[in-house]
């Protein structure tokens, strides 16, 4: 009898590295997806989910284009925004828009932790990026305060503290979100951070209908203050551009009684202000009270310093002058 023959067969496996899909199930089926399951069709929720995201974007689109920005357009025009500045405000607008649209479409479409973990990857990178911008994001915010605000506008006269032998006045040119743009009296143009002009106090002089100008002058202590008080009345009345109501106002200054001078301040009003009136009624007035003053024989005094005492000459023939 042969011997029997045992055949060993060894079975080598072999494992393949297949690529790995990511999970695009959504966590919650929606009314959409719902429907192409019971139809059968493919990936249904998949496809839901994707239908449900772009009708979302769409008519939140179509509700911001005509209702929000037509709401916010009637709100600034209400408060007297003028169309080129209200440009950057309803750029933020729409970006606000398609963020929260976005993040809308990404929850009904049940991409919840999607959204979660983009929110997170976007708040970190906010945070790196808002230290390493945090002056350009300072003026951006301050830019949006002073359209919502309103501090001054295009074309109005303002001052601001110094800064050194920087002009620190001037006419307002141009708003922008980040800076404003001011031409000085000398022509020169500015462009000012935002932020600098919202940290501190702004002077505008030409904000309401009508401005008070104050002018001092001195007189001399033996010039008659009644006389003087009369003239300054008087200017103030004949000039045509100095307001009859709320009526001209004559006082003794802060410094009535000087070292050389008795101090009268005028006081006075007039409407629709701007840098080019001020400085012409302020000079007018000045001119006009000057020379009725020289007329009623009315000194302006200037400081004097008077000195007193004797002078001794201990060597007198050193201030002679030689013979020839």
């Amino acid at each position: 009898m042969p011997p029997s023959t045992t055949t060993t067969t060894n079975n080598t496996s072999t494992n393949s590295t297949t690529p790995t899909v990511p999970d695009l199930q959504p966590e919650t089926v929606g009314p959409i997806g719902q429907f192409l399951r019971s139809l059968g069709i493919p990936y249904a929720e998949i496809v839901g989910a994707i239908i449900t995201f772009a009708l979302t974007l769409l008519v939140l689109y179509v509700v911001a284009r005509v209702v929000l920005v037509p709401l916010a357009n009637r709100m600034l025009d209400a408060r007297g925004v003028n169309r080129d500045a209200r440009q950057p405000l309803l750029r933020l607008l729409r970006i606000t828009i398609g963020f929260t649209a976005v993040a809308v479409a990404f929850g009904l479409a049940g991409y919840g932790n999607f959204l979660a973990s983009f929110a997170t990857i976007g708040a970190a990178a906010t945070l790196a990026i808002g230290f390493a911008l945090k002056d350009l994001i300072a003026n951006f915010v301050a830019g949006v305060f002073i359209y919502i605000d309103r501090p001054f506008q295009i074309g109005d006269w303002i001052e601001w503290p110094s800064s050194g032998d920087i002009p620190n006045a001037g006419i307002v040119k141009d708003i922008s979100l980040r800076v404003t743009r001011i031409q000085t009296f000398d022509n020169e143009l500015l462009t000012v951070p935002n932020s600098l002009l919202t940290q501190d106090v702004i002077n505008n002089p030409v904000a309401e209908d009508e401005l008070r100008l104050k002018c001092t002058f001195g007189i001399g202590y033996g010039d008659d203050v009644e006389k003087a008080t009369q003239i300054l009345y008087e200017e103030a009345e004949r000039h045509p551009d100095i307001l009859s109501d709320p009526a001209p106002t004559i006082r003794m200054g802060d410094e009535a009684l000087a070292d050389s001078s008795v101090g009268l301040v005028a006081r006075f009003w007039i409407a629709n202000p701007s840098r080019a009136k001020f400085l012409q009624v302020r000079s007018e007035y000045i001119k006009n009270v000057k020379q009725r003053f020289d007329d009623a024989g009315i000194e302006i005094p200037y400081p004097q310093r008077g000195l007193t005492g004797t002078i001794e000459l201990r060597n007198q023939s050193d201030l002679e002058e030689p013979r020839p």
